[in-house]
This record gives C-alpha cells, structure tokens and sequence, in this order.
C-alpha cells in the first residue's frame, strides 16, 4: 500500500483537505461521504486524531486503534499509520474528523510557558482511544467555523486556540498529560525493536534517534556496535530481503510490493533487486508462472 506524509499531502490533491496553518502546527478536517476509505499515511509530525462522526480505526504495526464518533487519539511523529474510514449509516455515510499536527517546537514551548516539569519514566506511556469530554468538544466545536474563511482568522487567535487545545488536554488525565510530554522525548527503546517495527518507513535517521530515545550520535554508536553497518545499509538489505520473501510466497504485484515495503517505485525497486541478487523481481514471477 503506497502512503502519503501527513500532513503536507492532505491538502493537495486528490484529498484536498481543509487547513488552518501557522508555524508550528496545523488542523487538517477530513469530510467525506465513505463506506470504505482505506490508505496510509506517514505522520511527519505529532498527531491528534479527533472522529465526529462516524469511525477511523488506525493500525501501528500490529497496534490497532478503533476511534469512533467522539473519540480521539493522540499519535507520536515518525510513525506509519494505516487508516480505514467509515462514515455513520445513518446520516448518508458521512465521515468528520479533524487531525491536529503539532510540531516539537511548539509543544516544548508549552511545556516551558505552562511551566509543567517533566517527570522521567523508563515506562513507556500505553497509548489509548479517550472519549472525548465537553470541555474538548466545545472547543473542537469552536474551530469549525475557522475552516470557513481561513484566510480572514489572525495567526495570533489561531495560536492561542492551539494553547487552549494542549491546555485542555493536560487537565484531561494523567495518562493523555504523561503522554504528551513523552512527545518530546520518547522513552529509551531497543535499537532492533525500533528498525523491525520501522523499516520500511520513510524515516530519516534523526527521527529513528528520536524513536529510540536516543541522541542522533548515540544512535549511530550504538547501531554500530549491533549491526557492524550503517542504517541506511541495513534497511536496503532488509526491504530486499523482504522483498524477495514476498516474490516467493505470494502473488502480490510487484508494484505493490515496491510501495509497501517503501522503495520509491518499481525502476527502482527492480534496479537495486537486480544488484543485490542478481536477477530482477520479474524473474520469480515467470518462475511462478
């Protein structure tokens, strides 16, 4: 399945979703009439994912998230989220949601303007679907009418709105408070959990640094000591690999494998599979054949 990065691609086409944008965060709102709406995305940025109407459940490798009708989410960046929308049956399979992405930057300075201390924890914060509050719904009630006349709403309001929203939801509860603040730095994780569960991401090598827990530096330190190689040599030779599995043991189109695994596009795909065994990807196909 071929993803988009979120949120740069949302408002393009062919989503062509609504936006309100400042330095440091964006809202994007999904509306749609969907029974079956199904694709990836790769969060470049922190998300929260609040559904009003009817069901989007996301899965994070194996994790799956069920967000219905006033439900939310809140996801880290540099993660690969697969999505299933489906609208309510009962008002023409209509699908809202709205998809707050907020940078490092602007979270750290909340962090420091309301002066909350960061509490460190070897335990990784479980991440949960919350029911949304009234307090929350209001203020997500509040935002609708922006979308209207973005271009006419000063960037200052739009800010403070965002402080409200992070404000909001650090009173909500601990979990979703202690969360937020494991945004900045993630809990310390194992160099081989993190690369199996991310390979075939687009992730540069700061965000698997930042995955891991660990400075840019230590990462490379440590990633060496394990593989004896470069990251960037490891996960070629892992999405080959993989890529050779699959040719073997299924009959996904090559192009499909191409994309699923993030190779850029089939030229590609098939020029370093070529290198690296000898042969292209067509080959097996004609072997199945």
């Amino acid at each position: 399945m071929k993803h988009i990065k979120a949120p740069a691609a949302l408002t393009m086409a062919p989503y062509n979703q609504r936006e309100l944008k400042l330095n440091g965060f964006s809202v994007v709102e999904s509306c749609t009439h969907t029974v079956n709406n199904k694709g990836a995305m790769y969060l470049e940025e922190h998300m929260l994912l609040f559904v009003k109407q009817g069901v989007n459940i996301l899965k994070d490798g194996k994790t799956e998230f069920v967000v219905r009708k006033n439900e939310m989410v809140f996801l880290k960046k540099a993660t690969l989220v697969e999505y299933h929308k489906t609208g309510d049956a009962d008002q023409d399979n209509l699908y809202i949601s709205l998809m707050f992405f907020l940078k490092d930057e602007f979270l750290q300075d909340f962090i420091k303007m309301a002066n909350i201390k960061s509490v460190h924890t070897e335990e990784r914060v479980r991440i949960l679907v919350k029911p949304v509050n009234e307090r929350l719904l209001r203020f997500f009630e509040s935002i609708e009418p922006y979308f209207n006349e973005p271009e006419n709403i000063d960037a200052g309001l739009i800010k403070i709105k965002m402080l409200e929203l992070l404000y909001d939801l650090a009173g909500t509860d601990k979990n979703l408070f202690q969360q937020l603040l494991q945004m900045k730095q993630p809990v310390r994780t194992e160099i081989p959990e993190v690369m199996e569960k991310n390979y075939t991401s687009p992730v540069s090598l700061t965000e698997l640094a930042y995955l891991s827990g660990r400075s840019l530096a230590s990462f490379r330190r440590d990633f060496q000591a394990i593989y004896n190689m470069a990251p960037s040599q490891w996960i070629r030779n892992k999405r080959l690999d993989k890529a050779k599995e699959v040719l073997e043991n299924t009959s996904m189109a090559v192009s499909d494998i191409c994309y699923t695994l993030g190779f850029e596009n089939p030229a590609h795909f098939s020029r370093i599979f070529k290198e690296h065994f000898g042969y292209p990807p067509s080959n097996l196909r004609q072997q199945q054949a």
